[in-house]
């Protein structure tokens, strides 16, 4: 008798807790990815990187959103908008019954409404709201697009509808509302945290629409979320996704291969190779991807101040060996201008330079004729567009020892790494943009206009910011591309940057991985994706 009592077990447990039995048939597997950085909080108006924009948008929306694996504008909390025929007010309708998540720390009260998006509207415009006394916040984007002078005013018309009026057209502006740091907060939770005096605890305890919601973080190690039980919309095949955090590309593969997880961040060339020896466990993605790496110069401080110095450091770098060294694929191009030619207003006439007689010449001509010493900061992390900082700096450190610049190679922790480059550390740090919209006022406006400026470490010319917001502000495109190549011009001229590569970006994934589309930045989101 003793080999049927478990089955009658079984049985009498499945008559009692049917539901437990369904769920326990299907066994949704867990989807894990292998990411390459930690991300740096969970509030999405403070951040701008690609490792945690990537969980963000797991948990966050927008009023609307990009297509996937396009950059059409589709409605998400928002069903419709109006945009009035000079392009200065945009009026959106919200979504009916859309949940805030429900975890320990809050209970949601009521459904999404226009306060809501006040709330979250109102911390990027007004630096002395209460929360932003309680919290005070750098949001990065928000302040490089110039958000508190776009909006003249925000009201709410009703519960469901909210109206923006600009200073100026802006043809660009529904496209913002789609990107990483738009995601929609909730007043309600604002509100709880202001009361018990923990309004920081928004950065690490979120609460979002999205179909994940938060579960734990593990510095280093891991990011955990669960499918929203309540999300408006289709239910989450998957229910738990896992952010694992390895730093080292090679281990991520190993990983992928082992089966420890389904996708990773994108992979550098020399893993491409790895994993096409696989094609039968593995599916590489690809796309073009919209994206750029760039050497950032600081404008405030000697020697890279000077226009003629920074015009040496460019010409004086050998592109074509660096990328016979970083892109032995040839999947990647030098980049000349500052977003890659897919893009709509881009100057063909433009060209890069390796010269290192004149650029000797022009050191001495900005009073260095026994050259210079300053530090080249390292990119600590892997990108498509960079697949391997140290080796691009020691690269570029030998090319300019032969014209007399004596280059200190630095590196730091990724965060600390960006804290310290935004605080103007360096002299020149690598850096790197991916644009989600399409358009150039995507890689022009955060990266080089005014706004960006305030310490006067980055790029700020007032002829450039002209053209840019002359640009943005007109529906004719032909109007906008003579704008913008007029723009290219004088970056060129100006040099803020040194341009170096737009990339393929490959991403893999295991075979039972369904649903999956890459984002044109390389982004990834993991709504209705799953594993068989």
């Amino acid at each position: 008798m003793r080999p049927v009592l478990p089955v009658l077990l079984a049985t009498l447990l499945a008559v009692a807790n049917p539901a437990a039995c369904a769920a326990g048939a299907v066994a949704p597997k867990p989807l894990i990815y292998c990411t390459d950085a930690s991300p740096e909080g969970f509030d999405p108006g403070l951040w701008d990187s690609a490792s945690t924009n990537n969980v963000n948008n797991q948990m966050f929306q927008g009023l609307v959103r990009f297509e996937r694996g396009g950059t059409a504008i589709q409605p998400a909390l928002a069903t419709s908008w109006t945009i009035s025929p000079d392009a200065r007010e945009f009026t959106f309708t919200l979504r009916e019954n859309v949940r805030f998540h429900t975890r320990p720390w809050f209970t949601p009260t009521r459904p999404l409404n226009a306060d809501d998006v006040l709330f979250t509207f109102g911390r990027f415009l007004d630096r002395n709201t209460p929360f932003n006394k309680a919290f005070p916040a750098n949001f990065v984007y928000p302040q490089n697009l110039g958000l508190a002078q776009a909006i003249t005013k925000m009201e709410k018309l009703d519960d469901r509808t909210v109206r923006f009026t600009l200073a100026r057209p802006n043809v660009t502006f529904v496209t913002w509302f789609a990107m990483a740091f738009a995601g929609i907060q909730s007043a309600e939770y604002g509100a709880q945290l202001l009361r018990e005096g923990k309004a920081p605890q928004i950065n690490r305890l979120p609460i979002g629409t999205g179909p994940y919601l938060f579960r734990s973080y593990a510095k280093d190690d891991v990011v955990r979320m669960d499918a929203n039980p309540d999300y408006w919309g289709e239910p989450q095949k998957t229910r738990k996704l896992i952010f694992t955090i390895s730093r080292e590309a090679p281990v991520r593969v190993q990983k992928l291969l082992a089966g420890e997880c389904q996708i990773t961040s994108p992979l550098r060339d020399i893993d491409v190779a790895a994993l096409d020896r696989h094609p039968e466990r593995i599916r590489l993605e690809k796309i073009q991807a919209l994206n750029i790496s760039y050497l950032s110069f600081n404008l405030r401080k000697p020697p890279t101040d000077n226009h003629l110095v920074r015009e040496a450091l460019d010409i004086a770098i050998d592109r074509d060996a660096i990328f016979r060294a970083l892109f032995p694929r040839g999947d990647a191009m030098q980049a000349v201008n500052p977003f890659p030619p897919a893009i709509p207003g881009y100057n063909r006439t433009l060209k890069n330079e390796y010269n290192p007689d004149r650029a000797r010449e022009l050191l001495k001509q900005a009073g260095f004729p026994n050259g210079l010493d300053l530090d080249l900061w390292a990119l600590p992390v892997t990108r498509p567009t960079n697949p391997n900082g140290q080796l691009m700096a020691q690269l570029i450190q030998q090319d300019w020892a032969r014209i007399g610049v004596r280059a200190q190679i630095r590196t730091y922790e990724w965060g600390e790494y960006l804290k310290r480059a935004n605080a103007g550390e360096h002299s020149v740090y690598m850096s790197g943009w991916a644009g989600e919209s399409g358009d150039a006022d995507d890689f022009l406006t955060p990266n080089l206009s005014c706004a960006t400026n305030k310490t006067g470490v980055k790029f700020c010319n007032q002829e450039f910011e002209h053209l840019i917001d002359a640009a943005r502000a007109t529906p004719d495109p032909a109007r906008r591309i003579a704008l913008y190549e007029k723009a290219q011009e004088i970056f060129k001229r100006e040099r803020p940057w040194i341009t170096m590569a737009h990339s393929t970006v490959y991403i893999p994934t295991s075979k039972d991985l369904h649903g999956f589309k890459m984002q044109p930045n390389g982004g990834v989101v993991f709504e209705n994706v799953y594993r068989e």
